[in-house]
């Protein structure tokens, strides 16, 4: 399927820090913006994936979810109470609902980027959930449910920045995580960015864009939505120039959870749990709920 973002999904994404694929270290945001869910998602009692494998090895005990911990309005733990907070917990959260497991048997694992595929393969968890991109690479070895989300690269610049959208960067400089895709990409020519600064994280790469070190600061428009949360003299452009769908990280060949997962997906859009989550967590951004995007039933 050939994903398309719709006017209002142009404009939006969610936000945060993350590892070095579109990621990074992150620091730690103020405990008033990550404050656990407030949201409630009805347990289904009645479930029944038998034909999954994975479903049928936890039924009756507890799912094993993967996540980040690290990007905040996304997938945070707080270090104080241990409590999960973010976009991509609650939609961990509606699927394993759906799933017939409520908070009391969700078993949250904290996975960096680099061991996804492993830990998913291995049954070291059931599903993920965390700013997880699909790709054909990784089809070859994960299943994905979704996407859920389209989010795409972004820039981050000062409220009062002459920087209107990325055509507006030529003799700029632009900060990113060491090693991440959206580094490499800035860095191309058409851009005429004059420095293409590297850090270790996108918190060092805000407190560069706060002090008037490097002039925007680009990554998934996701993760720049949780710093402009945070910042209030910082904003998100809206005007993303790739497309990044992220989607439910499965075993491979277990097309019955893929399905049960799907319907997840689609029927907490469809009866606004969705947008509820959005504008509790990615929300604060100030930037409007997008239009989520297809499920790809592939």
């Amino acid at each position: 399927m050939k994903l398309r973002r719709t006017a209002a999904a142009a404009t939006v994404v969610l936000a945060l820090a993350v590892t070095a694929t579109a990621c990074g270290k992150e620091g730690s945001p103020d405990d008033d913006k990550n404050e656990g869910p407030k949201l409630s998602y009805k347990v289904n009692s009645a479930a029944d994936v038998k034909d999954s494998p994975v479903w049928s090895k936890v039924k009756g005990g507890k799912i094993k979810i993967g996540t980040k911990a690290d990007q905040p309005g996304l997938g945070y733990e707080d270090p104080g109470t241990e409590k999960r907070s973010g976009f991509d917990v609650e939609i961990a959260r509606m699927i394993a609902a759906d799933l017939g497991f409520d908070e009391k048997h969700i078993e949250w694992k904290t996975v960096p980027s680099e061991a996804r595929e492993t830990q998913i393969s291995s049954g070291g968890v059931d599903f993920y959930v965390g700013t997880y991109t699909i790709n054909d690479e990784r089809k070859k070895q994960v299943d994905f449910g979704g996407p859920y989300y389209l989010a795409g690269q972004d820039l981050l610049v000062k409220k009062d920045s002459d920087i209107k959208g990325p055509e507006d960067l030529k003799g700029k400089k632009v900060c990113s995580a060491a090693g991440s895709t959206p580094l490499k990409r800035i860095k191309e020519k058409k851009y005429g960015v004059a420095k293409a600064k590297s850090q270790q994280g996108y918190q060092l790469c805000v407190q560069d864009l706060n002090n008037g070190q490097v002039d925007a600061v680009t990554t998934d428009d996701s993760i720049l939505k949780g710093y402009a949360a945070q910042n209030d003299g910082l904003k998100v452009l809206g005007k993303p120039f790739s497309e990044e769908p992220y989607g439910i990280g499965l075993k491979k060949g277990d097309k019955a959870l893929r399905d049960a997962v799907n319907d997840a997906i689609e029927a907490h859009q469809k009866n606004g749990d969705w947008k509820k989550a959005y504008d509790a967590t990615l929300g604060k951004s100030g930037l409007a709920a997008p239009t989520p995007p297809q499920v790809d039933r592939y």
